[in-house]
């Protein structure tokens, strides 16, 4: 009974030397978030390649360190580049990237709609003209000339 418990204290302090591994849910939540090093637009949690393999390996060991997921997402856009994560972490780019297409697409609808009010206008515009150059074909000396200016292209 004596020599069970002994190996029992030493399989339990056995297991507590061995250190934390992150588990594999642990470490795809970190790299779904992340992009390949090597592919374009490859989420790194999908991509097979070396590169991504040892960034995975990485992130298990940062992981298991303590180290939040965020902290560890962090290390790698200090060290690679916001590209790493896909979207600028800095707070007004991040705000500029959003902003800015909105802007450019209010302006250009208000160009358009700017552009349609001013096509329209010009249309009255001709439409009125016309009504008036009726009037003056009932003048006898305008409606002489033009028939003398048809006979003539005849």
């Amino acid at each position: 009974m004596l020599v069970a418990f002994v190996a029992l204290a030493i399989s339990l302090g056995l297991g507590r030397a061995q250190e934390y591994r992150a588990s594999d849910t642990d470490v795809i939540r970190v790299a779904e978030r992340m992009y390949c090093p090597v592919c374009e637009n490859i989420p790194l949690d999908e991509c097979q390649t070396t590169a991504c393999l040892e960034w995975k390996d990485e992130i298990a060991a940062q992981l298991a360190a303590g180290r939040a997921p965020q902290e560890v997402i962090n290390s790698f856009v200090a060290r690679f580049g916001d590209h790493v994560v896909g979207v600028p972490q800095d707070p007004l780019i991040r705000a500029l990237t959003f902003v800015l297409p909105l802007l450019a697409t209010l302006m250009a609808l208000g160009v358009g709609l700017r552009a349609f009010r001013q096509f329209a206008g010009s249309k009255k515009l001709r439409l009125n003209a016309e009504a008036t150059g009726a009037d003056e074909l009932r003048d006898a000396s305008y409606r002489q000339r033009l028939e003398q200016d048809l006979r003539a292209m005849r």
